[in-house]
């Protein structure tokens, strides 16, 4: 499993290194929108939708991501299409958590589907419009988001539990803690600390997503990071509830050792668009 799961990651590394840095958008577009495209398969087995209509949600979703690329959103996206996605995440996201996996099952197949499609469509302009900003700017964001996962894994196993008995969400992942939810959000401050030094040292024309949030003002970069880290979170449970309820431990096997594209990305989908959407307010 460990061999496979390092193979995969060379791989993936080999891919997505080369158009990450490429002078033209084109490349990471083009690798970006195949990955997410995968994700649109794959989220209609998760929801047991017919073979066509899984091969057809992955047709749907590279349609529109190219009208998005037509449109021009990759460049620049109304305001609005922001607030609704960042809006559609938190009370969504946290509604599903609530009700939990007895909840999702109650909500009818095709809603489910097209909701997640047009999701997963925003994320993918969300992560082409960050590339556009710069390649600090996106890791920046990407980094948050793996900074959240590694310090809440060693956080909850260092001292989950032992602060705060109630789980975070037992029915979903019985092994989130809130102690690791705190020490992923304490582990976000700091990368953001470090990198802001780090901007500030090298002076760069391309600020990070952490830089553009302190020229606000700490009074709005604090809370604006420690949300960004707990809907990191959310992404993550909801992703582990809709598996759980179609009883599948992975969204597939396209990436051996690793599983599928969402068990990968599902902490980005909500992050890559708020992203964005806090942007409107700086």
């Amino acid at each position: 499993m460990l061999k496979q799961r390092v193979i995969t990651a060379l791989i993936l590394l080999a891919l997505l290194l080369p158009a990450l840095f490429a002078t033209n958008p084109w490349p990471f577009m083009g690798l970006t929108v195949v990955l997410i495209a995968a994700g649109a398969w794959e989220w209609g087995r998760l929801n047991q939708m017919p073979v066509w209509i899984t091969w057809a949600g992955a047709l749907i979703c590279l349609m529109a991501c190219a009208l998005a690329v037509q449109m021009g959103w990759v460049l620049h996206t109304p305001a609005w299409v922001w607030l609704m996605a960042g809006a559609l995440w938190v009370l969504l996201g946290c509604w599903m958590i609530q009700r939990g996996v007895t909840g999702w099952g109650l909500w009818p197949s095709i809603g489910r589907w097209v909701g997640g499609l047009v999701l997963l469509a925003l994320a993918w302009v969300a992560m082409v419009q960050a590339h556009q900003r710069g390649v600090n700017f996106l890791l920046s964001v990407l980094v948050l988001v793996w900074a959240a996962d590694v310090f809440a894994y060693f956080s909850g196993k260092a001292v989950g539990g032992r602060w705060i008995k109630k789980k975070l969400a037992v029915s979903i992942s019985p092994g989130k803690s809130w102690e690791g939810v705190l020490g992923g959000m304490l582990g976000v401050l700091l990368v953001a600390g470090v990198w802001v030094g780090l901007d500030r040292r090298l002076g760069g024309s391309e600020l990070s997503f952490y830089s553009l949030l302190w020229a606000k003002g700490w009074w709005f970069a604090l809370p604006a990071l420690l949300f960004m880290a707990a809907m990191s979170v959310v992404g993550d449970l909801v992703e582990s509830l809709v598996k759980r309820s179609a009883g599948m431990k992975d969204s597939s096997g396209l990436l051996p050792g690793h599983g599928g594209v969402l068990d990968r990305v599902d902490a980005l989908l909500p992050t890559l668009p708020l992203a964005m959407m806090l942007l409107i307010w700086i």
